[in-house]
């Protein structure tokens, strides 16, 4: 009876070990959702950015405004035979004082549209979207400093005190110098902000992961710290990757819910 008691007790634990693994395998497995589930739940939160509406707005508006300057400058201020038009028209203010009116409008509508830019992008970043934020930093502020940058050339022609038709021509080269310098801007912008919002990518820590889990030869993350590296960038980097992972593991936290819900 001693010896086939440590048997049974053996043969009763390992019964008991297996039936609590398997137990612990069905829990496992029951509530554990894919990971294609889960991107394909987050890939639906991705949020499109307006911006590109804006930036084609303010480029018609720019052209319109340089239009209509170009035509109040021959016809009201070098008097190109409407004079009476003008008159009729603007009333008692001067031709140049229109195009400077104009151009402290536009510059103001600029700043707004700057403004509303860096909302966006801050939102885009808190997503997770470091990268392309990093990518358009410098598009995000390149049209304010272009037209910021022709107002100062406006008041330096304006300043300058030159007789009525070649100060009227100084101002027009401006404007026409300003234009072609802003528009290659805001129409690249827009269309880095098009394929962005086309592509709906995940955001960048994702992109990692799925890179890490799938590519045998994937290449380290720029998150730690190594030679030629700057050491500012790397702990601005490492801030915002810790934002983001703290909404990311709510978004994660609560689709779990969901789909185990579901299931």
């Amino acid at each position: 009876m001693d010896s086939k008691g440590p048997s049974l007790y053996a043969q009763a634990g390992a019964s008991v070990d297996m039936t609590r693994s398997m137990e612990e395998d069905s829990l496992v497995d029951g509530p554990l959702i894919s990971a294609d589930a889960l991107h394909s739940a987050i890939r639906r939160e991705f949020q499109t950015l307006p911006t590109p509406c804006h930036a084609c707005l303010l480029s018609l508006l720019h052209v319109v405004y340089v239009a209509l300057s170009v035509c109040v400058a021959v016809l009201c201020v070098l008097k190109f035979g409407q004079e009476e038009l003008c008159a009729n028209i603007l009333g008692n203010v001067h031709g140049d004082s229109v195009i400077v009116f104009g151009k402290v409008c536009l510059w103001l509508l600029v700043l707004l549209f700057t403004g509303s830019v860096q909302q966006h992008h801050s939102r885009a970043r808190s997503r997770g979207y470091l990268r392309f934020y990093r990518q358009t930093q410098g598009l995000k502020t390149l049209p304010l400093a272009v037209y910021s940058t022709g107002n100062v050339l406006l008041l330096v022609v304006l300043a300058a005190r030159m007789s009525p038709a070649v100060q009227t021509y100084m101002l027009l080269s401006v404007l026409g110098l300003e234009l072609l310098v802003s528009l290659p801007c805001v129409i690249y912008y827009t269309v880095q902000v098009m394929r962005f919002n086309r592509e709906r990518a995940a955001p960048d820590v994702s992109q990692e992961e799925v890179s890490h889990n799938y590519s045998i030869t994937s290449l380290p993350t720029e998150t730690g710290f190594r030679e030629g590296s700057n050491l500012e960038e790397v702990v601005e980097k490492q801030a915002d990757l810790i934002e983001y992972l703290k909404q990311h593991n709510t978004l994660l936290s609560k689709r779990l819910l969901n789909l185990t819900a579901q299931h």
